[in-house]
This record gives structure tokens, sequence and C-alpha cells, in this order.
């Protein structure tokens, strides 16, 4: 129809023809990065296939881990229980129903060494995606690590650390937000020394997008964390130049294809010129690193074959957009955990990307898109101005106590619902080509006496470990919270005496409060 206005999700408007680039001179792995991070991208090696996988008990998921190292993943990606992400051992009251459920039940040491069994941590990467209770499971992984004789300084891997995007869009905080950015400073310190390689934090965007945001609000969001983060680190006395190098982003992937692309470009430049304006040099710290995973929130449970065809696209946007790490969701995720045959064709897809498609032979192919530059440009200043607003009210933490931004992302979700109800957005096998179908009985479920076992090993632990050395670290970490000092040392202290992650995160309740 002549003149009809299109917009895309975030609210840009879509020309009709796009007849000028915007003049970019710029090469891969150059500031201010809007091309690539590094000069040869998927030519010199592909993005980390790494797929989430963490459910019911530790023994569970060490199964799957093994499946999926088996098939081809080249790291691994822990998914947590609600308990363990809250600070509950699995025999807490507030437990039940819950323990195993979304992730894995890790209650101590114990259950660490079993969920990586035969599985040397020099040898991988993992990301952890764990938050209030983040020290808590960064020093299990340390702990082990240690006992299975590895080089700290060799270790690598993710922890997602980011407390702030709890507070805005996902709810799974424990203390109140100075002492949260406490603990995340901490790790910061900590890790710096002893485990130089380890990425201390993945400011996560994702959940902000999960929880109903636009793109362009998940780029303003997600950026005005990390630099609140950035600041809380200098404050800390920290050097930019060298625990920048070690932050990096979790971003969400939707279907709109160009948006999500222009998405990640504009990223990385706003990142390179953040860095850069509070005192970064090192091109190392200027650098946005992200890790992608496709969106469960488009995943549908009508028709759920459908999904793989919306993975592909959203994977596809990722590469071109430049990640460095990759999850893709199983077709079946609307309904359960995935399979183990849709958790391989989520594997199987990105393999497809990065052998068959010919899209990793060249660096950034979509720049000089008229559209694509553009879009890049429009997105960016979208962003900014969310990012202005945020700073005038002091930053994110202060946003997101006068609840600025849960009204934003809430407002933009329900336009998104709004417009689907009334058809203006299609979804295909929603609310247009719609087919009865049977139900669904091929789904992953748990059971529900993962509690119970979870408790027995909890009783076992509790009477064989050395309770006199448990009750000093416990009573050293209380007396170390009421000060100043870094936390991760006692915090480890009290995971190799088999302290539960339970009564860690209880003896913080006591000096730090609920939030």
């Amino acid at each position: 129809m002549a003149g009809k206005k299109i917009s895309n999700d975030s609210g840009i408007e879509i020309k009709e023809v796009y007849t000028k680039a915007s003049g970019m001179n710029e090469l891969p792995g150059e500031f201010p990065f809007t091309r690539g991070i590094q000069k040869d991208m998927y030519r010199g090696r592909p993005w980390t296939m790494r797929q989430y996988a963490g459910f019911s008990t530790a023994e569970e998921s060490n199964k799957r881990y093994h499946y999926l190292l088996s098939q081809g993943t080249m790291g691994l990606s822990v998914a947590f229980d609600l308990p363990t992400q809250i600070g509950y051992d699995s025999d807490h009251e507030l437990a039940e129903g819950e323990v195993g459920k979304v992730g894995v039940a890790i209650d101590s040491l114990l259950d660490m060494e079993v969920l990586f069994d035969g599985i040397k941590l020099q040898d991988i990467t993992t990301s952890m995606t764990i938050n209030a209770t983040a020290s808590t499971l960064m020093a299990m992984y340390i702990a082990l690590a240690k006992k299975q004789g590895a080089d700290l300084k060799e270790i690598s891997g993710t922890i997602q650390n980011d407390i702030l995007k709890e507070y805005a869009a996902r709810g799974t905080y424990i203390y109140p937000p100075a002492p949260s950015m406490r603990l995340i400073t901490d790790i910061f310190e900590y890790c710096s020394k002893e485990l130089p390689k380890w990425n201390t934090i993945s400011i996560s965007g994702y959940h902000i997008r999960e929880a109903g945001s636009t793109a362009v609000q998940e780029l303003a969001f997600t950026l005005a964390n990390g630099k609140t983060y950035l600041k809380a680190a200098l404050e800390k006395g920290l050097d930019i130049n060298i625990f920048a190098k070690r932050l990096s982003f979790f971003f969400n992937c939707h279907n709109n294809f160009f948006e999500e692309i222009a998405k990640f470009r504009a990223a990385r430049r706003m990142w390179a010129n953040i860095t850069q304006e509070l005192g970064a040099t090192d091109a190392g710290a200027q650098k946005l690193r992200f890790h992608a995973q496709t969106g469960g929130s488009t995943l549908t449970a009508q028709q759920p074959i459908n999904n793989v065809a919306r993975v592909s696209i959203q994977a596809m946007a990722a590469v071109l957009g430049g990640t460095q790490s990759l999850h893709t969701n199983g077709y079946d995720e609307a309904l359960s955990l995935p399979t183990e045959e849709a958790a391989r064709t989520a594997l199987r897809t990105q393999q497809i990307i990065a052998f068959e498609s010919g899209i990793t032979d060249t660096v950034d192919p979509l720049a000089g898109s008229y559209f694509v530059e553009e879009l890049t440009n429009q997105m960016e200043t979208a962003a900014q101005l969310y990012i202005d607003k945020i700073e005038a009210m002091g930053g994110s933490v202060k946003a997101i106590e006068n609840d600025y931004i849960q009204q934003e992302i809430a407002a933009a979700a329900y336009r998104y619902q709004t417009a689907i109800e009334s058809c203006e957005k299609v979804v295909v096998g929603v609310n247009k080509f719609i087919v009865p179908e049977p139900v669904a009985d091929s789904t992953f479920r748990i059971n529900d006496s993962i509690r119970r076992k979870q408790t027995e090993g909890l009783v076992r632990l509790r009477e064989h470990r050395n309770n006199a050395e448990v009750n000093t670290a416990l009573h050293n970490l209380a007396a170390a919270a009421k000060g100043k000092e870094n936390l991760m040392p006692y915090i480890l202290t009290a995971v190799e005496s088999y302290a539960t992650l339970g009564e860690i995160a209880d003896t913080l309740r006591d000096i730090f409060g609920e939030y």
C-alpha cells in the first residue's frame, strides 16, 4: 500500500528504500569496533557453541554435559535451579516444588564435584548463570579446580554476576543493592589476581528482553548497568585497563533480523566510547565481547516445530552481528526443558550456520548496507536517549530504585502483547495460520523426588563433615562482612569446609539484610 508506515519493534520507522550509507570507513578490530572486535572474526575460528543446560540433580546434568561435549559443543553453560539462585538449600521450606526444576540443584561443593565429574575444568570454558549467590558458586568452581590440580591462572569462563538486571527484570536478588555491589566488585578484585582469564561478570540484557523490553531498551539498560559496574570498580581503586578486559555481555536475539544485527553493532560502538570516556586506553578494555542466546520468549507452544525456523533466523542474526559465543534454544522449550533430540537439533543449527552457510567467510558481511548502517546509527541514538535519562537520575541503581527501568519495560511488554492480541503483529501459529493440534506427549519432565534425594544428601553431608571447621569459617565470614575486607577468600574457605550454599547465604543475610 502506497504511503504505508512501517516501524520495527523498537518504534524506529523503516523506510521503503535506503539510498545513502553512513560513510564510515572503519575496519574490523579497530576502535570503536562497530564491525567486530577481531580483524578476522570467524575466519580465524568460529564462535563458541555454548549450549545452556542444567536440571534435576548434579548426576543428571553431568550426563547431559558429557552428551553435549560428545556432540561437538565447545563450552558448557550451567543453569541453576531457583533455590540455588536465591540462596536456599534444597531442604529449605521455601525450596519445595522448585528443586531441580529450571536448573540443577547445587547445595554444596559435593554437588559441584558431581556436576563436573569426568570433566577437566582447565580443558573447557564454563559459563554460570548465577547472580545473587555468584560469589559462592564461583568459590565452589575454584575449589573444584584446585582439587583437580588445575592452574587457576589458566581457568577460563564467565559468571553472570549481574545483580542490577535482577532488580530491574528478573527477581532473583537477596541482599540490598549496596552489599550486592560490594560482592560483585570483590569478585572483580579477587579474580583479577587469582583467575586472570576469568570473565568476572556477564552484563545481561537477555533477561531485560525476556521481561518484555524492546531491542533499544535492552541495549540502553544493559549498557547503563555496565557503566554502573565500571564506576563501582573504579571507586574500589581497580585499574580499568585490567578489569574491563574481563567484563562480558549477554544479549538476547529476537526475530527482527536487521534490528538485532544493528543492535549488536551499535552496542560495540557505544561501549567502546563509554570505556574510553571513563579512562580506558587499552583496546582490550574497550572491546565489548558478548554471548548471545536466541529468544526464549519468542518460542511458541503452538506448532513448536516452527521454532526451528525462528531459532535459525535468530542464530544467523547473532552471527552476522558478531557474537563471541552462542546458545540456540530447543524447539520444545515453550513446553518443557529441552529433550535430548531438541538440544541436538539446536546445536546442529549452529554447526550448519558455521560450516555450511558461507556467512562466516568474511567479516561483517552486511557492512555498507544502506539499511544496516542507518539502522545501527538509529539504534545508537535511541539507546543513548535512555542512557542520558538514567545518568540524569544518578545512574542505574537510582533508576531502578525509582522504578523507572521496570516501568519502561512493563509498558513495552504491554504494547507488544496488545499488538499480538489485535493481530497488528503476526505470530505464526498463534494468531494467524492456526491449525488444530494434539497435546504434546514427548516433553521432558523433572521427577518431584529430586528434593527428597537432595535432602538426604544434605543430611549425610552434615553428619560427615567437620562441623567445628564449618562454624569457624562462617563466623569468620560474618566478621569480614561487617568490615570492608574482600569476602571471596572467606567464602572460599567456607565452601572448602563443605558449608552449604544456604548456610553461607544466611550468614550474609544476617549482616546485610534482605531486599
